[in-house]
This record gives structure tokens, C-alpha cells and sequence, in this order.
């Protein structure tokens, strides 16, 4: 076991001209990519011009962002980027901008050019468009978790009610005030102690229906098996908000599911500093949110962004 850590721990470690990629400090399975101040600086310099707006109303805008910070960061990043998320022994990786701005225009920018570099970003119902933004304060009269501070949100995958693909998820931190606790959690599934178990279930493979909250703006209904694989390998879409159990048995796997997860001693809380961002493969990473503690100044925007793998 300590030997095959080591080798997935090496498998992508680089260093080039623009930027670097090492081991992250608070888990085994992710990297972290450090980009170099030079090039973080040409590229915002090369797209002042651009807005939210452009990208919101040109989508090939998007891509060329995406072009563009590889050029400017330097050969194999687009590669090195896909590799990692595509690998099943990791499949995640955190990068930030380096204090070189604050400029929450930038942070989209930046966001997005990373995102397009694996593949095209889906439509984000709740905002209109291929991002949202969102802020976690101390009260809130949303209907789901995502903006209630004090509660765990659990572990989950996103894409459950919506007919596309979601292969690869981004959740970049903007701000932050007087937060404490409130860590991404996450789980990568074959750390997951009782994979076997549920996945060989025959519920496993049961299409249960996925139906979202009047916040999310997707009217639809969706069958999704919770369990399927990829290239021979178990992967789960779950989420416990929006599935609709039918009968007291589904319920009860539903929760006990769930709560298996939930007691892995496999889940990790990780911190994400302001300016950075983390990209998970979103078939076999499952992440939540860990409670905040109380604070009436408490004010945290993140923006979020998913989407699908680029088709070569």
C-alpha cells in the first residue's frame, strides 16, 4: 500500500518554465499546481480586456482563455492538467492565482480558463449561464444546503437532476470573513470502505428519479442508477437532497448509504486559501462542506463551475 501511494504521489510531479506541479499538503491523492507569478501576470494583462459579460455571451471566448494561459504558462499544461484529472488514482488538483490580483473579474477569468482547459462547461440553471457565484453568510432562507452555513452539507455529486454529462467539477474561493470551520470534505470512492457492498447491492444499479428545488431553476425529472462504470471501475452519482426514494426499502439503502459515507474515515476536510481552486473528477471524487461555527460577520462567495471532458 505505502509502495503504490508513493508511485500515484510521483506519477505527475513536473516542474517547467511557468509552473510546477507537487503533492498536496493535506491529501494523498491530490496535486497541487503552482503557477509562476510571470506568467499568471501576462495572462491577465493579455485578457484585461475581457469581462463576464464576453464570456457569458461568447462562448468560444471561453476557450480562447483556456488557449491562452497555456501558451503564456508553457508547453505539456493542458496535457499534464487532463492527465491528472482523468487518472483514477487521483483524478483532483487545487491552483490559484498567487496574489497576483484580487480582481474577482480576474478569479472568473482564471476559473474559467482552467475549466475549459479540460473540457466545455454546462449551463448552470441557477444562475443562467456557465458559472454561478454564490455567497455563504450567517442567515439564509434558501431551500438546500448549499448556502446554510451551520449545517453539514453532505457528501455528494453534482449533475444528479440535470440530462447532461458531469464529468469534472471547479469550486474557486472569491472571499472570505470571519470564517471558521467550513472545509471542503471530500472522499475519492475507492478509499471508501464499503464501496463493494453498496455498489454490488442490487439497488446499485436501481434508476432512481432526481428532481431539483425551485433555487436550482430545472424543472425536469431524471432517472440516474446510483452506481456505473467507467473503463471497468465503479462511479456514483448521489446526492441524499434530491433523490426521491419509492418505497421504505429504497429509503432505507438511500440513508444507510448515506451515512456510510458520511462515517468513512476515508472523508478529508481540506482548506482552500482565497484565489485558489480545486478540480475534481466528479464520477469518483464525492465532496460537502463541513459546518461553520457561528459568527454574525461570517461571509464566504465561491463560485462554482462543472462541466463536461473535451471530446478529441
Amino acid at each position: 500500500m505505502q509502495q503504490s501511494r508513493l508511485a500515484r504521489q510521483n506519477r505527475h510531479y513536473a516542474e517547467h518554465a511557468g509552473y510546477r506541479i507537487d503533492a498536496h499538503p493535506h491529501h494523498a491523492r491530490l496535486y497541487h499546481v503552482t503557477l509562476k507569478a510571470e506568467a499568471l501576470e501576462a495572462f491577465f494583462s493579455r485578457f484585461a480586456q475581457f469581462n463576464s459579460q464576453h464570456l457569458e455571451y461568447v462562448p468560444y471566448a471561453r476557450f480562447t482563455l483556456a488557449q491562452g494561459l497555456a501558451e503564456l504558462v508553457g508547453d505539456g499544461f493542458l496535457a499534464a492538467l487532463s492527465a491528472i484529472v482523468h487518472d483514477r488514482d487521483s483524478g483532483g488538483f487545487t491552483v490559484g492565482v498567487e496574489g497576483v490580483t484580487n480582481d474577482p473579474q480576474d478569479y472568473v477569468k482564471f476559473g474559467t480558463a482552467i475549466g475549459h482547459l479540460i473540457g466545455p462547461g454546462n449551463f448552470d440553471a441557477m444562475s443562467g449561464t456557465y458559472y454561478a457565484r454564490f455567497v455563504v453568510k450567517d442567515s439564509d432562507a434558501s431551500d438546500s444546503y448549499l448556502r446554510q452555513a451551520y449545517r453539514l452539507f453532505t457528501l455528494h455529486t453534482d449533475g444528479t437532476f440535470v440530462d447532461e454529462a458531469t464529468d469534472w467539477l471547479l469550486m474557486m474561493k472569491f472571499e472570505e470573513r470571519s470564517a471558521a470551520g467550513g472545509e471542503s470534505r471530500l472522499l475519492h470512492l475507492d478509499d471508501w470502505e464499503d464501496l463493494a457492498a453498496f455498489a454490488e447491492h442490487p439497488l446499485g444499479a436501481y434508476a432512481f428519479t432526481y428532481t431539483s428545488l425551485p433555487s436550482k431553476n430545472v424543472a425536469q425529472e431524471v432517472l440516474r442508477p446510483t452506481f456505473f462504470k467507467v473503463g471497468d471501475k465503479p462511479c456514483i452519482c448521489f446526492i441524499d437532497q434530491f433523490v426521491c426514494p419509492e418505497t421504505i426499502a429504497h429509503a432505507d439503502w438511500l440513508a444507510r448509504l448515506s451515512a456510510s459515507l458520511e462515517a468513512s474515515p476515508a472523508t478529508a476536510a481540506i482548506p482552500l486559501p482565497v484565489g485558489d481552486l480545486i478540480v475534481l473528477n466528479n464520477s469518483f471524487w464525492m465532496h460537502g462542506r463541513a459546518p461553520f461555527e457561528r459568527n454574525p460577520e461570517l461571509h464566504r462567495e465561491l463560485m462554482r463551475q462543472r462541466g463536461r471532458f473535451a471530446q478529441v
